[in-house]
């Protein structure tokens, strides 16, 4: 395979640009009002997930949605709850007692703004507020046993078996020498977790229950998944802070595990490459009208921020 596999410069078209600012309008829709009571608590929920972000996962709810028949008012809840549960674990990862950072999506974290206790309780109000629009959401047209199923793909990925498992490997790992398999299996939960469960959400809006497309998209937002954590990994060694949006270097002064750490960059983008081809083919499955999973699949490679 060869570097031509993946573009030099994968940028996202139109059409999925118009993905995101439909997000971003259906998050400030459905979060709190500023001004509503307790105010303190839901300005800070606004922050954390408003304002900044490549709105990955609403990408893939959407992207995958639409190609299997979904209106996109159908996908606006799945949507808005995989974006509100990633930022919430974004303010609480970012917390002093995790990963402690102080700046993310290139302006201070949650808790600078506006303290500790704020933050944790932002973070408990998001996790809560997306699985209630995954419940109570009237636009979403599925029978009540697909939208327990949803409630259950939410909910595992975002559990200690998904991105707070990850998160405790994460923390345990600090230190110590991974071999490749802890390292995949880590991220595996703590970030690839989420995007697998945005094109499950996606699909499943979309009425589609067929085990062989159910397992080509578990096998896309696997190799996506991982794919966005070798990319993350590269730009922590390859990026400047105020384009990449947080801390440069970071991973390395702490001492983390990571992919350039344990197989090298040029290894990590050898694996990045196979991933972007392995999700590019399982996209393929379903023909051409899966198109922008593949774009995503080549701008997560090659992304610069």
């Amino acid at each position: 395979m060869s570097d031509a596999a993946v573009p030099a410069a994968a940028a996202l078209s139109a059409a999925l640009l118009a993905y995101s600012d439909r997000a971003e309008a259906q998050l400030s829709r459905f979060l709190p009002p500023e001004n509503q009571a307790p105010v303190e608590l839901h300005r800070a929920m606004r922050y954390a997930v408003l304002g900044g972000g490549k709105r990955l996962r609403p990408l893939l709810v959407y992207a995958t949605g639409h190609a299997l028949g979904a209106t996109l008012e159908e996908l606006d809840a799945a949507a808005a709850a995989v974006e509100i549960i990633h930022a919430y674990s974004l303010a609480h990862d970012d917390l002093p007692a995790m990963d402690d950072d102080a700046l993310r999506r290139g302006r201070p974290t949650c808790h600078i703004v506006f303290g500790e206790a704020m933050a944790i309780l932002a973070g408990d109000a998001l996790q809560a507020l997306a699985f209630e629009l995954l419940a109570a959401d009237t636009q979403l047209q599925v029978d009540a046993a697909t939208r327990v199923e949803m409630l259950r793909v939410l909910g595992t990925a975002c559990g200690s078996q998904g991105m707070a498992g990850g998160q405790a490997l994460d923390l345990a790992a600090v230190g110590k020498r991974l071999d490749a398999g802890d390292l995949e299996r880590m991220h595996s939960h703590k970030t690839g977790a989420l995007i697998r469960a945005s094109v499950q959400l996606g699909a499943l809006a979309a009425g589609c229950h067929g085990r062989t497309e159910l397992e080509a998209l578990e096998r896309y937002g696997r190799c996506v998944g991982l794919a966005f954590q070798i990319r993350d990994d590269i730009l922590d060694v390859e990026g400047e802070s105020h384009v990449i949006g947080k801390t440069a270097g970071k991973d390395a002064a702490n001492d983390k595990p990571t992919y350039p750490a344990i197989h090298g960059l040029n290894e990590s983008r050898r694996l990045l490459e196979q991933l972007t081809y392995e999700a590019v083919a399982a996209a393929g499955t379903f023909g051409a009208r899966m198109h922008e999973l593949v774009q995503i699949a080549h701008f997560v490679a090659k992304r610069a921020s």
